[in-house]
């Protein structure tokens, strides 16, 4: 197990301060280490808005069912607190209600996971009114099983920290009967987006023109490679999830033949299911391609793990 204080940290913005905390129980048979899994959740708490002062990893052996990491690692974190004054504590990994439930009490900060962090992420980079549509949807799912303790968690924060984006704090204090009225009004509306984009996908076949999908890790490439082939302006960060809605555009290739070429939404390590659901309008795009074009950043270390998500 191990415990460290970032170095590099921007201290000179306003953010929240975030310690990061992994743990991996022995034996797992995962291609990502404890560290590259960690650097990829900075880069995802750096483009949630978080300044990451720390990280704790524990080789464990079995995560546990109440805590998520041991009683002597949540200790640690404890007394972390008073050395590197953090606000919330964010886990590389999915916690259930109860895990996150008896974290916050036994640190008194605010605790986020992997998925929440995402969620945050998307809800900022949304721009249109079905990627919207999409983030609240999947937001309010992952919310409504940690609604009531979250809520008296969150409430004692400042307005706007990480993990309040997407449905404002009014929403939150809604009861469950509310909530799940909402989640059933998305998935209506969003049946309708899903009906009108396979009417357009009718119309382009009709045209006879191929689909080419591009795919990818997020921050892979696959924006900058669209604006190169199309002359098109879309938005291509050095950002986790900088493009969430898809981008279609009409290239000519060498050879004069015409495609349609789409940006897609990235894809990340550790992506729950449920996420993935709430995401099923916009990911039809990709399995109704003619072809999907896999761009790789071949000069990241962890590439081929990143090869093997999409996959």
């Amino acid at each position: 197990m191990a415990s460290e204080r970032e170095n590099g940290a921007a201290t000179s913005r306003p953010h929240q301060k975030a310690l990061l905390v992994a743990a991996q129980a022995r034996g797992t048979n995962n291609p990502w280490s404890l560290q590259d899994s960690l650097d990829e959740l900075a880069a995802l708490a750096d483009t949630a808005g978080l300044e990451v002062v720390g990280r704790a990893t524990q080789q464990v052996d079995a995560i546990h069912p109440a805590t998520f990491i041991g009683k002597g690692k949540v200790e640690e974190l404890r007394d972390l607190r008073y050395e590197l004054a953090y606000d919330v504590a964010v886990f590389d990994d999915e916690l259930s209600p109860r895990q996150m439930r008896n974290l916050e009490d036994a640190l008194d900060v605010s605790v986020l996971d992997r998925t929440a962090l995402i969620l945050d992420i998307f809800a900022k980079h949304a721009r249109t009114r079905e990627g919207a549509l999409q983030v609240e949807l999947a937001q309010y799912e992952y919310r409504l099983p940690r609604l009531t303790r979250r809520w008296t968690h969150l409430s004692r924060q400042t307005v706007g920290g990480v993990g309040l984006r997407g449905p404002g704090e009014t929403q939150l204090e809604v009861d469950r009967r509310e909530i799940r009225r909402r989640i059933t009004q998305l998935r209506s509306e969003l049946e309708k987006v899903r009906a009108h984009r396979s009417l357009y996908r009718a119309q382009r076949k009709q045209e006879g023109l191929p689909v080419v999908a591009i795919v990818g890790y997020t921050n892979a490439g696959k924006s900058t490679l669209l604006n190169a082939l199309s002359d098109a302006h879309v938005l291509a960060e050095d950002r986790l999830f900088a493009t969430l809605d898809p981008t279609t555009r009409r290239i000519k290739l060498p050879g004069g033949t015409e495609v349609l070429l789409t940006d897609t939404v990235g894809f990340i390590q550790k992506l729950p299911t449920s996420l993935v659901a709430a995401f099923r309008a916009t990911l039809e795009e990709t399995a109704e391609a003619d072809l999907l074009l896999h761009v790789v950043d071949v000069a990241h270390r962890n590439a081929l793990q990143q090869a093997q998500t999409v996959e």
